[in-house]
């Protein structure tokens, strides 16, 4: 039995997709849909209020621009969690490897990246380019493990979500909770992309500078545990590989005119932290930093 946790903006989308998973999930279920339209609430408090409402032991969270294609999709989640006693987070699409910088669950400019796992069909709604089949599964296996996953839908167990709860406190908007969350489960359970189950999800995501603010958050937070290096890329491959992705997520910043030097600085100053970093890790970086102005090349 699923509880399907959903934060709504739009009644219509609600609907369709409470029409969508009622015809597809082919277990025992509950939609809890709260309606969020006027953003009185951050999706953190939404998600931590669905957690104490459900009343089945298996929850998923999900957004309301998806259309499940996979029939009997509920069965398959609750088979998955049955079989992998450690598994705590199963979603449709994750990274291989969380960098200690600042980026969503797949970090591009990381020279060695910790793969890119994935199986949906993406829709365009905000550049109208056509939908896309992707899938992406470097093992070919039904189940991969990975260090964090996408927020656009994920499953969780509910004792898992009650106890490492979603941090409504730091995250007050619509961002990074899906990190946040996945990080904080990783010292105890493992996170996975399953391909035995399809989805549509309409929007490829909006990653403007709201969307940064609450992934630096994240990344400020976590400084002590980052990277998460499920991929097992070398150990002594990462400091190198994290300055080079550092500075340019620093050079990028400032061309963008996202933050001033002052508040990167600040980032620099807690991946000292990181068990990747020595000594002078921040301090180089400070240096590079001073050193930058903005409409540099990134390189």
């Amino acid at each position: 039995m699923l509880s399907v946790i959903i934060c709504s903006s739009n009644a219509k989308d609600l609907s369709l997709v409470k029409k969508n998973i009622e015809g597809t999930i082919g277990v025992p279920h509950e939609i809890l849909g709260f309606d969020n339209s006027a953003a009185q609430k951050g999706i953190c408090e939404i998600y931590n209020e669905g957690t104490r409402q459900a009343k089945y032991d298996m929850l998923c969270f999900m957004h309301e621009d998806i259309e499940m294609l996979t029939d009997n999709w509920g069965k398959k989640v609750l088979d998955i969690f049955a079989n992998n006693e450690k598994l705590g987070l199963l979603g449709i699409a994750g990274g291989g490897y969380k960098s200690l910088a600042p980026a969503s669950w797949y970090n591009y400019h990381l020279q060695e990246n910790g793969g890119f796992y994935c199986n949906l069909v993406q829709g365009y709604k905000h550049t109208g380019k056509p939908d896309m089949k992707d899938c992406r599964n470097p093992g070919d296996e039904l189940l991969s493990r990975v260090a964090c996953v996408d927020g656009c839908w994920f499953c969780t167990s509910r004792k898992v979500a009650l106890k490492y709860s979603f941090d409504q406190k730091l995250l007050r908007k619509f961002h990074g909770y899906d990190l946040d969350f996945g990080i904080s489960i990783s010292g105890e359970f493992e996170a996975a992309v399953t391909f035995e189950i399809l989805l549509k999800h309409f929007s490829e995501g909006n990653f403007n500078k709201v969307w940064m603010d609450e992934i630096l958050k994240v990344h400020q937070k976590w400084a002590a545990v980052l990277p998460i290096n499920v991929a097992k890329i070398p150990e002594s491959h990462l400091k190198r590989i994290e300055r080079h992705a550092l500075e340019v997520f620093l050079q990028q910043s400032l061309n963008d005119d996202y933050y001033s030097k002052w508040e990167l600085l600040k980032l620099i100053w807690s991946t000292r932290h990181s068990r990747i970093a020595s000594f002078s890790f921040p301090y180089k970086l400070m240096v590079r930093l001073v050193k930058m102005k903005k409409g540099d090349p990134i390189t």
